[in-house]
């Protein structure tokens, strides 16, 4: 049997009122819906009676107006999903008085309410969640690609372990296993050689549970998914199994990781959101950009520095965030490569997928923090062909392959180095606080465990 679909209907006075009447009596009379109020959005040229009582004995229904006729009263949406528990919003409006990015900030109220938005050609829904989780838990989840999910979920879940709340991840990748793979990072040792022979068995060894074990020396747990909806769903996963994993093994806290801008879906108790200072400031400030930010509890900006984003913009972001959620925390950084091992007083030939733009301030740092002397570097970790030709290029004047284990980390780089003699160290990305915070590492640390405490407070009361 289907279930009756409690529809709240927004109307513009562009469209004629009787015109408008029709389509609402078409949707009543599917079987299935049941119109419970309507939201007037602007336009009143076309109305000889303007005023909320007059509309709704027109429509004969009730009729919800903003202070202001000729503005979109995104409040009162929300106000009236909640008052009639609808279960979607059917928009009947058209422009002039909406565009798209009017559109978007409807659909982000209609989906943080849980339901539905739909158009006469677009449907938006919820994000999937299964509620399966036994453990307390949060989701680490981003803006977009390469902005930092893993270097975070990585220091995040060594921090964790050191208060000793003992966790897991649960990363969901592209390159994911066909069943959900334990990588004990906490017993095993993760040499190149042993990567290799993973990359050698057809596992993908740069995948992001794998560097999640190497660098937080937890036990982690890798899914696949393919596909990524506008708002963050997937088309396939096995994180559900996943996350059920997760609940057996031998963890207290679980940190389930998101994989580009899609989210994992399965319910947490908290979010941390990344927001990369560098992706295009419409991105963050429209679209679905603003939906994700406001699932935060701690938003962790990514690539506060020049050349990729401006003082000016990182300000700009900052105060954008704070004003759509106001209760998150925001913290701008940036990151640095640290080595695993020792690379002192070596030639190294340094890979990773940082662009070209920040390249002398990596140089600079690896030198001036590691003692080592970098003869070359290569930014194309993520694009294999030009990955060998730099590696051809400066590996006879190397030591040591320096990389990050991303991409093709394993069955290009390291492959490569260990077949020319070099050895092999992988490196972190450490986020770094940027000066505008006081206490720099110590208030990303603290907000990290403030938001790890409060995820076990949720799910012990709940």
């Amino acid at each position: 049997m289907k279930s009756l679909r409690k529809m709240i209907c927004l109307v513009d006075g562009e469209h004629y009122l009787p015109v408008t009447k029709s389509a609402l009596d078409m949707l009543d009379n599917i079987e299935h819906n049941e119109i419970v109020a309507v939201v007037f959005i602007g336009g009143t040229e076309k109305l000889r009676d303007a005023s909320e009582e007059g509309i709704s004995e027109k429509l004969e229904r009730p009729v919800h107006f903003g202070d202001d006729h000729h503005k979109i009263p995104y409040n009162v949406i929300g106000e009236m999903i909640k008052k009639y528990d609808a279960d979607v919003v059917m928009d009947l409006s058209d422009e002039p008085i909406v565009d798209y990015s009017k559109r978007f900030k409807m659909a982000t109220i209609a989906l943080e309410n849980g339901i539905s938005y739909e158009g006469p050609d677009f449907k938006f829904d919820p994000l999937s969640e299964h509620d399966i989780l036994k453990k307390p838990s949060l989701k680490i989840l981003g803006t977009g690609k390469r902005i930092g999910k893993t270097a975070v979920s990585a220091y995040a879940a060594r921090l964790i372990h050191e208060k000793e709340y003992n966790p897991c991840i649960v990363a969901m990748g592209r390159g994911g296993p066909e069943n959900p793979e334990i990588v004990r990072g906490d017993q095993i040792k993760i040499t190149p050689q042993y990567l290799m022979e993973q990359s050698d068995k057809g596992v993908h060894a740069a995948s992001d549970h794998w560097e999640d074990a190497l660098m937080s020396r937890v036990l982690t747990i890798g899914c696949r998914r393919c596909g990524g909806g506008m708002a963050g769903d997937v088309f396939i996963t096995n994180m559900k199994k996943g996350a059920q994993l997760a609940n057996e093994v031998d963890a207290d806290f679980i940190i389930m990781e998101g994989s580009g801008a899609a989210i994992p879906p399965i319910k947490t108790n908290r979010h941390i959101v990344l927001v990369g200072a560098n992706q295009p400031i419409y991105n963050i400030e429209m679209f679905f950009g603003p939906y994700r930010i406001k699932l935060a509890d701690l938003v962790i900006l990514t690539m506060c520095e020049e050349p990729m984003a401006s003082p000016k913009k990182v300000k700009r972001i900052m105060e954008f965030i704070k004003e759509i959620n106001p209760e998150a925390e925001v913290i701008p950084t940036f990151f640095r490569p640290k080595p695993l091992d020792d690379i002192t007083n070596k030639n190294v030939l340094f890979a990773t997928t940082a662009p070209d733009s920040v390249k002398k301030v990596l140089v600079k740092h690896l030198e001036d923090n590691y003692g080592c002397k970098v003869v070359g570097t290569t930014p194309h970790l993520s694009n294999r062909p030009l990955l060998q030709k730099d590696i051809v290029k400066y590996i006879d004047d190397a030591d040591i392959m320096l990389t990050e284990l991303k991409a093709a980390a394993v069955d290009v780089a390291t492959k490569d180095a260990l077949k020319s003699g070099l050895d092999v160290v992988y490196c972190d990305n450490i986020p770094i606080v940027s000066d505008e915070i006081d206490g720099g590492t110590q208030f990303l640390d603290d907000a990290i465990i403030r938001v790890v405490e409060k995820s076990i407070s949720d799910h012990q009361n709940k």
